[in-house]
């Protein structure tokens, strides 16, 4: 016990996208607008499901529950980053980085599982739909929306136990615009051999079971639509949007996470670290509703409400 939180350092500064001024100014207005519109997308297809009685079903309630993920997500770390680009001094004390990165961690983990669970909804819809109903009810839905937030806030306090085990007694300037775990980990002093492992191993889990899950229902979906003769192509472009969000997702969660680490960061982890902080939770709403005809529909049926009210 010897290690449990003894730090020199109190706070850290955040280096952020640019240290130009004029930079600065100019991504305080994107990112600000890609917050709002975060917010207004995902927002908006929450309420089109619930509003909707014809969206009752497993498959929008798991998307609806992903726009909650995707406005949660952004607003852990935009709301943060849009001080910073006004401020003088991007400074951020110990317990708030490392709440940060407890429901930075807690929210991730849960859209790995929450992204599984809906493949496997469409396997079960494409490949068993007799049997839709009972094996995907609503029910049923929530039970596994609630594993995922269960499950992944389990494995984020594991992961935070380690960090306040960490030591901080020299360099404290991270070179990112939020407190993201490897970034953290190496400005700690002293063998963190441990922590290592133990990011790696829970990034493992959290990462590998949901994607043998996506890969075992797809090839099963696949597998499907290959005896299927009519309706094949329409069958298939239900899960395109999926795969659309499952590549941007898991893809930058891969590059991040399942690499070896390196001493020193990149302009390209910051790259991808926006990627699927900011502009892949704005994208979801967009990918799904412009494929969907059912939400679509609710959207539309949604603003003649509004409009005659």
């Amino acid at each position: 016990m010897e290690n449990v939180n003894r730090s020199v350092v109190t706070e850290f500064i955040l280096l952020g996208l640019s240290t130009d001024h004029v930079t600065q100014l100019w991504l305080f207005h994107v990112f600000l607008i890609i917050y709002m519109a975060t917010l207004a997308g995902n927002y908006l297809l929450i309420v089109a499901v619930k509003s909707d009685n014809r969206l009752h079903t497993s498959m929008y309630v798991f998307l609806s529950s992903l726009s909650f993920i995707d406005i949660c997500y952004t607003t852990i770390i935009v709301p943060k980053m849009l001080v910073d680009f006004l401020a003088s001094r991007k400074s951020i004390s110990f317990t708030g980085c490392v709440v940060q990165i407890y429901f930075y961690l807690l929210v991730g983990e849960s859209e790995c599982l929450l992204l599984a669970f809906m493949a496997y909804d469409r396997y079960i819809a494409i490949c068993n739909p007799l049997r839709y109903n009972t094996f995907m009810s609503i029910p049923i839905c929530t039970r596994l929306i609630a594993v995922a937030w269960m499950t992944a806030g389990v494995a984020s306090s594991v992961d935070i136990v380690f960090f306040y085990r960490l030591t901080f007694c020299g360099p404290n300037v991270i070179d990112h615009f939020f407190c993201e775990a490897p970034s953290l980990m190496l400005l700690a002093c002293g063998d963190i051999s441990t922590e290592n492992i133990v990011l790696l191993v829970s990034s493992s889990l959290v990462v590998l079971f949901p994607l043998s899950l996506i890969l075992f229902s797809y090839c099963q979906i696949i597998i499907c639509l290959v005896r299927i003769r009519s309706g094949r192509l329409k069958s298939f472009s239900t899960c395109l949007s999926h795969l659309i969000v499952l590549t941007l997702f898991f893809g930058a969660v891969i590059f991040m996470y399942m690499r070896p680490k390196r001493p020193v960061k990149d302009t390209t982890d910051k790259i991808v670290s926006v990627l699927y902080t900011t502009v892949t939770p704005m994208l979801n709403p967009l990918i799904y509703s412009m494929r969907n005809n059912a939400v679509k529909q609710a959207l539309s049926r949604l603003g003649k409400c509004n409009t005659f009210k």
